[in-house]
């Protein structure tokens, strides 16, 4: 049995709501147990033994067929969430900015973000990983930063999610304990 954390993209925005105990109950229809979801905003942790691959298409099966949802997700691990966080080198709790890691399920479409945000210039960003980078924004103006704006593209939907790194945080902790 493998303990892993799944990312939604745009649940609980733009019109897509989805209550969190609906999900968990809809999701345990399906190969996966121990299920808990965390925060009302797309993160959930569960174990299956299904591999990654599996558990990504059974998972937005599940969101298609139970909810009408055109779901995209990240699955990882709960060890590569654990080493994800633990190279990301900015702090989680800064009063001056944010940090965040944007999670893809498609390598290439985070090596074109990741290379359109050095285009940019002024966005401070490290890549962890094939599946992950992690970057800083401005505290009060993560919105309006020329990254987040970049990576809230169409484009980029339906393969990356990006949360702060203290969610990232919270979902290792309650990965590592199913």
């Amino acid at each position: 049995m493998n303990n892993y954390a799944v990312f939604l993209r745009g649940i609980n925005v733009g019109g897509i709501n989805i209550k969190m105990a609906d999900l968990k109950t809809a999701l345990l229809e399906y190969p996966f147990s121990n299920v808990k979801t965390l925060l009302a905003s797309g993160n959930v942790v569960l174990q299956s033994d299904l591999g990654t691959k599996d558990v990504k298409s059974r998972f937005e099966e599940c969101l298609r067929e139970t909810f009408g949802y055109d779901a995209w997700v990240v699955v990882l691990t709960a060890s590569r969430v654990a080493e994800l966080v633990a190279a990301c080198p900015y702090p989680s709790d800064d009063k001056s900015t944010h940090s965040y890691i944007t999670l893809a399920s498609d390598t290439a479409m985070l090596d074109e973000l990741f290379e359109a945000g050095e285009a940019l210039g002024g966005v401070e960003q490290i890549r962890l990983g094939p599946e992950a980078s992690a970057w800083l924004a401005p505290a009060g103006g993560t919105l309006d930063s020329p990254f987040s704006r970049l990576s809230a593209k169409t484009r980029y939907k339906s393969s990356t999610t990006t949360r702060n790194l203290r969610t990232m945080i919270k979902v290792r902790d309650a990965a590592a304990s199913l």
